[in-house]
């Protein structure tokens, strides 16, 4: 059993360092003194763009690499110098077509993975009949793998993800792929595991889905943390910033608005909607005259919501992975 008094997951000044591919010799910071602390029973968002450090940290996590320097534990165990007392704990589902054998059938997957952790006979039967049933792949369980969609993939490594009963699983983009009755199935899923106490650790790109499940969010960015807190705080946190929406915008009038001091963000759709991010309370009446006297009837003005904070706070990065 696990001390629900220690962290699930606590890491500190942790450093992961890799030879750089475009100059010998020299080395890349994938990781640059994370600090992170998840307490048993929580489910936790780590948001960041890529190469911000999401999957490195994982992988240290579920020792699969070493760190450079600081440490990593779980549930009060090192990862660099008690692997064997972490592996037991956690349960590892990273996105894509990794981990799964696509010629035998689900059943068989899960058999085999069970087997790895010391599970068999009926116990092992009863484990995957069981885990088969809660990702409803149960009808496709005699089906080979390779004939299934991506969602349905992401389901089995949910699945496999939770074969050895782990007290802590931790999840890279689990929802990749999945279409949205499959994901808000994932999302009722997280809150079972919540529920039955195990820890819950999940990157993610989908803003929606951390704010519908996560107790805590971290953001990070070029591997540092930028801040760590429950998503309606950080939304509080900017609460001097105002958004505005509509919709039939003429192009002219967006790009007038983008033009004002004060806005810090004009987004816009093929169709003519806008969304307009504000930095200065002053400059929210100015955009909506300005709206109302192109003619545009159909506006609102919302709270920013966890995907504005994420923009704000890596600003400028846009699509760019530093090397």
């Amino acid at each position: 059993m696990t001390n629900p008094d220690v962290p699930a997951i606590e890491v500190t000044a942790l450093t992961r360092e890799f030879g750089s591919r475009r100059r010998p010799g020299a080395t890349v910071s994938a990781l640059r003194g994370i600090d992170l602390t998840v307490r048993t029973g929580e489910v936790h968002g780590l948001l960041g763009p890529n190469g911000a450090g999401k999957t490195t940290l994982c992988k240290i996590l579920t020792t699969v690499l070493l760190p450079s320097g600081g440490t990593a534990r779980v549930c009060g165990h090192d990862v660099a110098t008690a692997p064997r007392a972490v592996k037991p704990l956690i349960g590892i589902v990273f996105g894509g077509d990794r981990g799964l054998y696509g010629r035998i059938t689900p059943r068989q997957n899960l058999t085999l993975w069970g087997a790895l952790y010391g599970l068999h006979g009926r116990e092992l039967a009863r484990r995957v009949d069981g885990l088969l049933e809660r990702v409803g792949l149960s009808e496709r369980a005699g089906d080979r793998v390779d004939g299934f969609s991506r969602g349905m993939k992401q389901r089995l490594h949910l699945a496999r993800g939770l074969v050895s009963d782990p007290r802590v699983l931790i999840l890279d983009e689990p929802t990749t792929g999945m279409d949205p009755l499959a994901a808000f199935d994932f999302r009722t899923l997280v809150h079972e595991l919540r529920t039955e106490g195990r820890t819950v650790l999940i990157t993610t790109h989908d803003m929606a889905e951390a704010e519908a499940v996560c107790d805590q969010v971290t953001l990070i960015d070029r591997g540092q943390v930028l801040v760590t807190d429950r998503p309606e705080v950080l939304a509080l946190q900017m609460s001097a910033y105002e958004c505005v929406q509509a919709a039939g915008v003429p192009a002219a009038v967006a790009e007038e608005l983008r033009r004002l001091t004060g806005v810090s963000s004009v987004d816009r759709t093929p169709d003519g909607r806008i969304t307009v991010e504000i930095s200065a309370a002053e400059t929210t009446s100015e955009v909506l005259r300005r709206l109302v006297a192109a003619g545009v009837t159909s506006l609102a003005t919302v709270s920013p919501g966890l995907a504005e904070v994420y923009r704000h706070l890596v600003r400028d990065r846009g699509m760019r992975v530093d090397r």
